[in-house]
This record gives C-alpha cells, sequence and structure tokens, in this order.
C-alpha cells in the first residue's frame, strides 16, 4: 500500500517562499510508470494541477505557475518538494501530492493535503 504525507508550515508571509515536502511509503519514487504530482485546491475553486515530477526525475510544471514555481524529490528519503515564491493570498489553498499512472493518465494514491494560509 503506497502512502504519501505532506508536510510543511500552515502560515506563510505574502512575498515569501512556501515549501513543502510529501514523504511517500510503501512504494519507491523512482518506480518506472509513475510520476509524482502536486495539486491544489484553493477555496471555492476546483483542483488545480502544479506540477510533476517523472520516475526518472524529469520535472515538468503548468505555465500558469510560470517562474515561481519548483519541483524536486530527494531520492535517498524518497521524498518530493514543491516551493512556491512570491506567494500571495491567492496561494491559500489545500496542497496535495498524488502519484499517477503514466500509461493510464490518473492518479492512484493521495496524501490527505495539508492547509496552506497566506497571510500577513
Amino acid at each position: 500500500q503506497v502512502q504519501l504525507q505532506e508536510s510543511g508550515p500552515g502560515l506563510v508571509r505574502p512575498s515569501q517562499t512556501l515549501s513543502l515536502t510529501c514523504t511517500v511509503s510503501g512504494g519507491s519514487i523512482t518506480t518506472s510508470g509513475y510520476a509524482w504530482s502536486w495539486i491544489r485546491q484553493s477555496p471555492g475553486k476546483g483542483l488545480e494541477w502544479m506540477g510533476v515530477i517523472n520516475y526518472d526525475g524529469g520535472p515538468y510544471s503548468s505555465p500558469f505557475f510560470r517562474s515561481r514555481i519548483s519541483i524536486s524529490r530527494v531520492t535517498p528519503k524518497n521524498q518530493l518538494s514543491l516551493e512556491l515564491s512570491s506567494v500571495t493570498p491567492e496561494d491559500t489553498a489545500v496542497y496535495y501530492c498524488a502519484r499517477a499512472v503514466v500509461t493510464g493518465s490518473y492518479f492512484d494514491y493521495w496524501g490527505q493535503g495539508t492547509q496552506v494560509t497566506v497571510s500577513s
């Protein structure tokens, strides 16, 4: 059973950088055929895909975030990382990490999500 757990500060000040970690257990983030995504849901809005890092380490992010986003991994710790710079209150959301099955283009495992509030 694959489990994903997001962690990070619940409160971030405007203009600062949001940093989150997703710790994966029960499966390796380097296993072929899977990709690891960051997704968020802002209050009153739907799910928003932010970016992904593939099993081979290749990161891709949504152009919506332009240069603000950085997705990486720490392979020995089986962890994924998300950094979002220059945050505003509009970045307030529940942030999720999820595993995608590449061939099927669907998410089969999700973390429980972590609330991040951007406020002064």
